[in-house]
Formats: C-alpha cells, sequence, structure tokens
C-alpha cells in the first residue's frame, strides 16, 4: 500500500527570512525620507509660523532680532486693523470677486476642456496653452484703455473678468488631461442608452471629473484671492481687494509691521481654511492629473 503525501499548503509553509541587509537598507531609506519630508515642512512652514508668532507682537519687538518665539502677546494689531474696517470689505470684495469669478470660470473651462479632451482638438489645446503663457502685464495698458472707456474701471465686473483671463485656461489646462485619461467606454454606453454627447458629459463625464474641477477651482479661487496686480490697476477705494490693502501698511517712511502681519494672517485663515476643508478633492484631483492623460 503506498502513502498519500498531503501537500502544504501555500499559506501555511513558513516564509523566507529577509536578509538583514535589506531590513537595514528599508530602515535607512525610510529614516532618511522622514528626514527629507521634515526638513522640507519646516523651511516651507517657517515663514508662515514667523508671520502668526509677528502678529501679536509690537512693531518694536518685529524688527528685533533678539525677540524670538518667546515674549508676551498682544492683541493690539487685530484690534486696530479690525476697527479700521478696511481689511474687512477688502476681504467680502476678494470674496466676492473670487467666488464669482472661478464658478464663471468653471462654467465655461469644464465643458470646453472635456470638448478638447474628447475630441482631441490639438490646436485648440495650443491655444490655450499661449493663453497660459501670455503675461498677463503686457494687457494691463490696452485693457485700461478699453475698460476705461466703457466705464468699467473701478467696477466689480472689470475685476471678475481680469480674473477670467487667467482662470479659465488654467481650469481648462488642469481638466483636458483629467477628461482625457476617463474611460470613453462609459460615455459611449451612455449614448448607445440613447443620451446626447452633452448629456453623457453631463450625466457621466461630470460627476467623475468631481475631484478634478474642484482642484481647478480651489487654485483658480487661491489666483484670485492673491492676484494683486489687477486690483491695483482697476480696483478703487470701494472695490479694493486684499493685496491692495495689504500694500497700504507699507509707506515710504515706515512699514506697520505688526498690523501688517495681523491683517495677513486674516487674509490666510479662508485660504487655509478651503484648502483643509477640500483637501479629499484636492489631493484626489492632483493625483488623478499626475497619472492620468
Amino acid at each position: 500500500m503506498s502513502a498519500t503525501v498531503t501537500p502544504v499548503p501555500l499559506a501555511a509553509r513558513p516564509a523566507a527570512p529577509v536578509p538583514a541587509a535589506r531590513v537595514r537598507r528599508r530602515a535607512v531609506r525610510s529614516w532618511l525620507r522622514g528626514a527629507a519630508i521634515t526638513v522640507v515642512t519646516v523651511v516651507f512652514a517657517l515663514p508662515l509660523v514667523w508671520m502668526f508668532a509677528a502678529a501679536f507682537k509690537t512693531n518694536v519687538q518685529v524688527t528685533d532680532p533678539t525677540v524670538g518665539l518667546w515674549f508676551r502677546p498682544t492683541l493690539e494689531n487685530f484690534r486696530s486693523v479690525l476697527e479700521a474696517g478696511q481689511i474687512l470689505r477688502s476681504m467680502g470684495n476678494s470674496l466676492l470677486v473670487g467666488v464669482v469669478s472661478t464658478v464663471l470660470s468653471a462654467l465655461i473651462a469644464v465643458p470646453a476642456a472635456w470638448a478638447v479632451g474628447r475630441f482631441t482638438m490639438h490646436r485648440t489645446g495650443s491655444l490655450i496653452l499661449v493663453a497660459r503663457i501670455v503675461p498677463a502685464v503686457s494687457l494691463l495698458v490696452p485693457w485700461y484703455y478699453l475698460f476705461a472707456r466703457m466705464g468699467l474701471v473701478g467696477s466689480y465686473t472689470v475685476l471678475i473678468l481680469s480674473q477670467m483671463f487667467v482662470s479659465v485656461p488654467l481650469i481648462m489646462w488642469i481638466m483636458i488631461s483629467f477628461f482625457a485619461g476617463l474611460p470613453v467606454e462609459l460615455e459611449e454606453a451612455a449614448r448607445t442608452d440613447g443620451l446626447s454627447a452633452f448629456g453623457a458629459f453631463r450625466r457621466i463625464a461630470l460627476p467623475l471629473a468631481a475631484p478634478g474641477t474642484a482642484t481647478a477651482s480651489l487654485l483658480a479661487f487661491v489666483f484670485s484671492w492673491n492676484n494683486f496686480m489687477f486690483a491695483l490697476i482697476f480696483a478703487d477705494d470701494r472695490t479694493q481687494t486684499v493685496p491692495v490693502t495689504l500694500f497700504n501698511y507699507i509707506s515710504y517712511a515706515s512699514t506697520d509691521w505688526g498690523g501688517l502681519m495681523a491683517a495677513t494672517t486674516l487674509i490666510t485663515l479662508p485660504v487655509v481654511l478651503a484648502a483643509v476643508l477640500g483637501q479629499k478633492y484636492l489631493v484626489a484631483g492632483l493625483t488623478s492629473g499626475a497619472t492620468k492623460g
């Protein structure tokens, strides 16, 4: 009678020992990666920490190199900035211009990016790239002449239109590669079920592109919030945005460093809050843009 040999399942077999040298290399790579991340984080976070600390210092303490992060904080800078009222009005103007210009830009750029990505309009893509690399400062003089003749200088309309000149190409350039990376079979199946091309875009492609749309819109909003040049040329005292208001703290004779840092801290909070709330979509959109297209 022959003996029956029962094979040992693969999962039950003992795993081969990992060489000690490989374990040490992994540990070293992990340590180096952690050290590099720490250094980069400190380098990028240090200016923000200094700005936040300087907002609670007096002007003498801000300019004194011996005063570091250990000092007696004061709220006088925030009190004077808020009592002046200009920073809150400017934040409202920036929020209005940023939201309206971003929404209008997304309404124009997202369907256009889908059309370019789906129907391989290479010439249109090249024109978008040209619009992205043209310096906006070269257009300020003809823009100012045109908008002045139309009576729009100093209005919200001219600020929104000028921001859209940059936001529309920016959103399109991000979304073209995103739509090109989506599986076209889903839209073809929707077309087979009776949907039109735009219906397939609205019901299939647009929901799938939500992370990319959120990322592009957030970047466009941040650009509008931080833009100084357009607001300096086209805005007046009534429509002044936050970058121009910050510039008012700098004069020929002196600089109100405490007020400047307090105002900068206040206008940084909405952008940081938007980035934190949209972190999931932001990371997903940036990752998809890096791996698709």
